[in-house]
């Protein structure tokens, strides 16, 4: 119990940076919609290297900074892995801000690895509901600095097809004033799951059997293609808990959760 809580005392002190201190590109129209990170680091004597930087959800248009984003630090930084969590730019319908957010801050953990005790081919990315959409398009398009090593997908929006996919998440991202054709185009580069080939990360998958608003084929749907292209994939789904619980211990399965996905961050 003692050590839980130095543990915990000392994860909760995180250090906040301006993402983009030289200023932000494809501008959004918001002036207060800054992005920022709040980096979490274990003692330097306990880190493995390992870092998770992470995307809380909110339907593209607002996020869930703490139960999908700041009270994980504890879990992580008690194995020694640094936890990286992304305040990124709403897209008011330009897809670019968000993603343009999310490489930069995979990008900022590669260039202070040495300084955080990073090693710089052991950075995954993490993300919750929509958060999960941004997670799994960084994972499935982004190249070189910008690619993570490995991807945790909670309860994810992974299609942009309009039959599968969380509409509000859906029209934020993407806006609904382009044509139809440019509309389909994007629908169909920015589905993840049709995205993933031989190169796209290993994965593990949280969802929730009875999640009505984002259903579990989002998931499932991820895990098939993944198992179809050879990339080592761990899916979880839960009976209840139905959506956005994150990190909360409210969620009937949270203890089963935290230590099947202890499980698999030591599998490799």
């Amino acid at each position: 119990m003692l050590l839980m809580m130095c543990v915990a005392g000392f994860a909760q002190k995180g250090t906040k940076m301006d993402l983009w201190p030289k200023g932000a590109p494809n501008n959004n129209g918001d002036e207060k919609d800054k992005a920022e990170l709040t980096v979490y680091l274990p003692d330097a004597k306990k880190a493995t290297g390992r870092a998770v930087v992470c995307c809380p959800g909110g339907g593209y248009s607002h996020l869930a900074m703490d139960h999908e984003g700041h009270q994980w630090a504890v879990f992580f930084n008690n194995q020694g892995i640094a936890l990286i969590v992304v305040k990124y730019r709403m897209p008011h319908g330009n897809y670019k801000i968000p993603i343009s957010d999310a490489e930069e801050a995979m990008k900022t953990v590669r260039r202070n690895a040495v300084e955080w005790h990073i090693d710089r081919n052991n950075v995954g990315i993490m993300g919750f509901s929509a958060g999960g959409h941004l997670a799994s398009t960084i994972a499935t398009h982004s190249k070189a600095d910008a690619a993570p090593n490995f991807q945790i997908l909670f309860y994810p929006v992974i299609t942009m097809d309009p039959a599968f996919t969380h509409k509000g998440s859906h029209d934020n991202f993407l806006g609904k004033d382009r044509s139809k054709k440019e509309m389909k185009k994007l629908e169909h580069e920015y589905s993840n799951d049709i995205q993933v080939n031989r190169t796209t990360p290993r994965v593990f998958l949280a969802l929730s059997d009875d999640d009505h608003a984002v259903p579990a084929s989002n998931g499932f749907n991820y895990y098939s293609e993944c198992y179809r292209h050879d990339v080592p994939a761990s899916i979880h789904i839960y009976p209840t808990g139905g959506h956005g619980w994150g990190y909360r211990e409210s969620f009937a399965f949270h203890y089963q959760m935290v230590f099947e996905l202890k499980a698999w961050l030591e599998s490799f």
